[in-house]
């Protein structure tokens, strides 16, 4: 058993590496990626998705995520971004489209670098960003259509302030907080309006 038992080094993969066994190849990484994420609508890979969307538009998606750190991005400028999603459509069948609602729990945070965690509990990012796949018919729905999407940006502090041991909150009552709401275009110039006055 090695002793070094730190943060494993992640290296952005290609999609091309093999799947081994007893030194043959019996698959691709991209074939996996393809088997286990297809499925975009649904709420974990819609998730997933989302931050990446995010990030994107931010200019941090040049590294990988990583699961479980204190926010979920952390932009070249060092504002800390949360990223929340959420959908009318869901991959299952539905009777009517869902409620909009997003988690805003404050949380104990979890540093991926040290493995360590702290107990107090509170909201640690400059900025969310509470992102809606609108799109409303089932038969079209594309989460890669980014015209499917709005984004509603709000500085944490506003939710410390208005929300402060609120866990979820739905849309209206988010709207009611006057977030700055934006297309994927827009999406930067909104979270560097909300994270600069944070500072």
């Amino acid at each position: 058993m090695s002793a070094d038992l730190g943060p494993l080094v992640i290296t952005r993969r290609s999609g091309e590496e093999p799947i081994r066994a007893n030194g043959e190849t019996v698959g691709k990484l991209g074939a996996f990626w393809s088997w286990a994420c297809s499925d975009l609508a649904n709420n974990t890979m819609r998730g997933v998705l989302a931050e990446y969307l995010v990030a994107t538009a931010l200019g941090a998606a040049t590294g990988t995520r990583t699961e479980w750190d204190t926010v979920d991005i952390h932009t070249p400028e060092e504002w800390r971004v949360e990223v929340k999603s959420a959908a009318y459509l869901q991959s299952w069948a539905q009777s009517q489209p869902s409620k909009i609602s997003f988690s805003i729990a404050p949380a104990s945070g979890w540093d991926a670098r040290t493995g360590t965690a702290s107990a107090e509990v509170l909201r640690r990012s400059d900025v969310y960003v509470f992102c809606l796949l609108h799109h409303p018919d089932k038969q079209t729905l594309d989460p890669l259509d980014l015209d499917q999407w709005t984004f509603y940006v709000l500085p944490t502090p506003v939710l410390d302030e208005q929300c402060p041991s609120q866990k979820t909150i739905r849309l209206a009552c988010l709207e009611r907080l006057g977030p700055m709401r934006t297309d994927f275009s827009g999406l930067a110039k909104a979270v560097a309006a909300c994270a600069e006055g944070t500072r």
